[in-house]
């Protein structure tokens, strides 16, 4: 069944809405001339921006990830701003890549497993607040880190929030046999999503890209694993 919102942001939504209900309402009632105006208009823009940041849009996933367990998947919605080489990566415990994509606050926010696998581990990292296309943002902001194992080896990726964002919602836990393409959490206004996958990768997305949850491929695992 398709949901207009998110039930992972109901509790910000529905705050919003009353809101904007309540600012449109004295708006239009209880106040005159230009001022009654600008807050009714107020109250009807805070409506719009909440039902359009808090939506719950349908992401299809590829037909060929479907069919192909390799394929590594957009977690998110927004523009790939980093492709980075990491000599070690301490998770993986191999040479990797890290793919960075900026949520700008008008992308869809809601958040999809880019790999089908089980879920290692799942650690919450209390932080900063830097804008989230920093790169310092990966290591030094607020953010959720999961770590992978899927038939072809390990992957990371992480929410992290921004300058904007103030809360990471999931619900994935150690142990969970996941999908790629199915929903895991959201994170509130601005933020960034990483994606680390071994070195070993065929890469297929660069910096400037913008890429839709579930649609674009970030990268194609090595049949080898690692």
């Amino acid at each position: 069944m398709h949901r207009i919102l998110t039930p992972y942001g109901y509790d910000n939504a529905f705050f919003l809405l009353a809101v904007s209900v309540a600012l449109t309402v004295l708006g239009w009632t209880a106040l005159e001339g230009v001022l009654s105006v600008l807050i009714g208009l107020v109250g009807v823009g805070l409506g719009i921006f909440t039902m359009w940041f808090f939506r719950d849009a349908e992401r299809p996933l590829l037909k060929e990830a479907a069919a192909d367990s390799s394929l590594v998947m957009a977690p998110a919605d927004g523009q790939v701003v980093n492709v980075v080489p990491i000599e070690q990566d301490p998770l993986l415990g191999v040479p990797a890549v890290q793919i960075s994509i900026f949520l700008s606050p008008v992308n869809l926010h809601v958040n999809r497993y880019p790999a089908s696998g089980v879920i290692e581990s799942v650690e919450y990292i209390p932080g900063k607040y830097l804008m989230a296309f920093n790169p310092k943002s990966s290591t030094e902001n607020e953010r959720s880190l999961f770590v992978m194992r899927t038939d072809h080896g390990r992957i990371s990726y992480q929410q992290i929030t921004g300058f904007l964002a103030r809360r990471i919602v999931y619900d994935t836990k150690p142990g969970d046999v996941v999908r790629v393409g199915e929903r895991f959490g959201m994170m509130k206004f601005g933020s960034r999503m990483d994606v680390v996958v071994p070195a070993t990768s065929q890469i297929l997305v660069r910096p400037g890209d913008r890429v839709v949850s579930s649609r674009h491929i970030l990268a194609k695992l090595s049949t080898g694993g690692n």
